[in-house]
């Protein structure tokens, strides 16, 4: 199969109500049994390239620049109403498909998932091409489905 036909897409998981979660905040091993599962379904359809699950973002901090100057904030942030909790990197052919498994995922009532796609090195520009160029591809598109 040709590989240009795969598409990746990144389903983030955004928790309302997170942004305030304890720093050893966790789910529940039913809640854990039934992602299980599906991310099991993910990997058996040979989609799924990566997930993770992050710390609550009371382990966080934020980098900002302004002038050339890299400040450091530690959480709280007042304005934060909904924080990434995890994400999965897929590979499907359409983005239907992406949406499709974003729609089976066993989230809870607070949970949103937000399906983006993934840009690939072919998606920019000749001229954005070459500037990248000599930058090995690390990305998980190296291992593309044959």
């Amino acid at each position: 199969m040709n590989k240009m036909m795969w598409m990746r897409f990144m389903m983030v998981v955004i928790r309302t109500g997170f942004e305030t979660a304890a720093a050893d905040a966790a789910h529940g091993a039913e809640a854990v049994a039934r992602m299980m599962e599906y991310n099991k379904s993910l990997q058996k359809a040979g989609e799924l390239l990566g997930l993770d699950e992050l710390f609550p973002p009371s382990t966080g901090a934020r980098v900002s620049n302004a002038d050339g100057t890299a400040t450091v904030t530690d959480r709280p942030f007042a304005e934060a109403k909904e924080a990434i909790g995890g994400c999965w990197i897929i590979q499907v052919r359409s983005r239907e498909e992406a949406l499709e498994w974003a729609r089976r995922a066993p989230m809870d009532n607070n949970e949103i998932i937000e399906v983006r796609q993934i840009y690939e090195r072919a998606d920019f520009s000749i001229v954005v091409q070459k500037a990248a160029e000599g930058f090995e591809d690390h990305s998980n598109a190296a291992a593309a489905k044959a």
